[in-house]
């Protein structure tokens, strides 16, 4: 099957394919495009669809378009349709936009419009009518309040080795400006999916919904550290600031903090500089533990959880008063503990408690910290209220944390607030729009699952399962849901696919459900989809 260049966007009724930024967005009241949440096989088997509109393409096309050179059957490519038909045709009164044609395949009956993308000037020629305004008409709507996202620092040390320590600096530049309450920035997680790529500020600034964006360079040599930075107008593309900062590494917090103010000062001549001081919960006099907790925070976003944590376990010994390694520690534990069947989980918990408290003691007003010992504790069986109010002044000090909002949402679903579940986790999806269509999958598709609103819940679970397929969660939950809609032969595939990285389908341990009733729907679809009766 061949396939067209994949470097532009669709438009068919309320929906937007962006190929290049890939995604896919759904018109809002307001007229601006928001990020729908679904997986990478639907959004592939969707691309395949339109490429060829009107033509029937069959199912062998489909599979080898969209599962390259992997045996699949064909109940996975039946899943997928159902998923896009279920997020295409929600607000459909006739037929669907994907046709099935019996014995041949499937069509996209739909009209599309292709959306060339604007690069540069067109030599005097008039811009068509879909073309450049109909992509700025799809970004994302622009915050009220000056708005920054923080791209990939690029290291050029010579060394691939150091690649954790620039993208460190900017995690840390990032919390910098964070603690700024008039500025809006964008999440860690979505600024970096744009990591090895060419950078068109303006189509950032498009994608992010933000008026500026910052990059540079880190180098590091011995114990010497270079920070590089220029801060440029997303909507014109005009450089407003450059500068370069350096210092000893035992200086490295001062250089962040001095290139987080200096960005502050261009975009609101009137900061007070203090603002971007952080708490003394983030400074460790002990470089060898920074360097461990940036090494670990690596490992611990690819849920390589036992060696974050040895390495976390290290800094601590180093300085036992560094609030992110106690925090991230403490989620480790409750990872470890609670989701993924640790061997030694009773010892392991209780540890995970102790980190989480150390933590609260040495937070100050580091929201970070704040956030990850609230949902450790939370998770771990401390006092569900208490850990509530903890994430709230973690919010209060930094509303522009994306992970904070995400806690937010997971506290208040196991409290049983399934819609403020919701409404926390489409904020964390606003401040991490590349990144959050996938991690806030899972929060607001439990909080669907709970709501019994079971075919809305459907694709956020898949996204979800093929997010972070080592994660076992999801799969209990959509089990569950298909379950519950009398899909049994969809439950049983997905106890099947949850068995192949964790035996236990029934949890040992929950998360902290305060509901019984929610409770009640988790274990007995997981009971159905077992095939028990009672």
């Amino acid at each position: 099957m061949k396939m067209q260049a994949s470097s532009d966007s669709f438009l068919f009724e309320e929906f937007r394919l962006d190929r290049l930024g890939g995604g896919l967005f759904r018109r809002d009241d307001h007229g601006a495009f928001v990020p729908v949440a679904i997986g990478s096989r639907a959004l592939d088997l969707l691309a395949a669809l339109i490429e060829r509109r009107g033509e029937i393409v069959s199912k062998e096309e489909i599979i080898a378009a969209v599962w390259p050179k992997t045996v699949v059957e064909e109940n996975n490519l039946f899943v997928q349709i159902s998923a896009l038909r279920r997020i295409l045709d929600a607000a459909q009164s006739g037929q669907s936009c994907i046709q099935t044609v019996i014995g041949r395949g499937y069509r996209f009956i739909a009209p599309v419009t292709r959306v060339e993308p604007f690069f540069g000037d067109r030599g005097g020629r008039p811009e068509s009518e879909d073309g450049r305004d109909a992509l700025l008409a799809a970004a994302l709507p622009t915050p009220d309040k000056p708005s920054i996202a923080v791209l990939p620092f690029a290291n050029i040390s010579g060394d691939p080795e150091q690649e954790y320590f620039a993208d460190g600096m900017v995690e840390e530049i990032i919390t910098a400006l964070s603690r700024i309450r008039w500025l809006f920035v964008i999440a860690r997680n979505s600024s970096f999916t744009y990591k090895g790529q060419a950078i068109d500020v303006k189509r950032v600034g498009r994608e992010l919904g933000v008026g500026y964006v910052l990059e540079g360079s880190v180098r590091r040599g011995g114990n010497r550290v270079r920070i590089s930075a220029q801060l440029i107008e997303a909507a014109t593309g005009a450089h407003l600031w450059a500068d370069c900062f350096d210092g000893s590494l035992e200086d490295v917090f001062d250089l962040q903090d001095k290139v987080a103010s200096s960005v502050a000062g261009v975009i609101e001549p009137a900061l007070q500089v203090a603002e971007t001081a952080r708490s003394a919960s983030r400074r460790t006099s002990d470089l060898g533990a920074y360097d461990l907790y940036l090494r670990a925070y690596a490992m611990y976003s690819a849920f390589q959880l036992r060696q974050a944590l040895a390495l976390l376990e290290e800094a601590i010994t180093r300085d036992p008063h560094y609030g992110p390694t106690l925090g991230l520690a403490a989620q480790c534990c409750q990872h470890l503990a609670i989701n993924f069947n640790a061997p030694n989980r009773d010892a392991i918990r209780p540890k995970g408690i102790d980190f989480a408290r150390r933590a609260v003691e040495v937070a100050g007003d580091d929201p970070g910290v704040l956030a990850d010992a609230a949902m450790a504790l939370a998770v771990l069986g401390e006092d569900l209220d208490a850990m509530i109010a903890l994430v709230d002044r973690a919010l209060a000090f930094n509303p522009s944390y994306a992970r904070g909002w995400h806690i937010s949402g997971f506290l208040r679903l196991w409290a049983g607030q399934t819609d403020l579940a919701i409404e926390h986790g489409e904020m964390a999806l606003r401040l991490s729009p590349r990144a959050g269509a996938a991690g806030e999958a899972y929060l607001i598709g439990t909080a669907l699952f709970f709501g019994r609103r079971f075919a809305e819940a459907i694709p956020r679970l898949w996204v979800a399962i093929e997010a972070t397929p080592t994660f076992p969660n999801p799969y209990r939950c959509l089990a569950a849901c298909y379950a519950h809609m009398g899909l049994l032969d969809e439950a049983h595939a997905m106890i099947a696919r949850l068995r192949a990285i964790m035996p236990e389908v029934i949890p040992r341990y929950l998360p902290p459900y305060r509901n019984p009733q929610h409770r009640d729907l988790l274990l007995s679809g997981l009971r159905l989809a077992l095939g028990e009766t009672t």
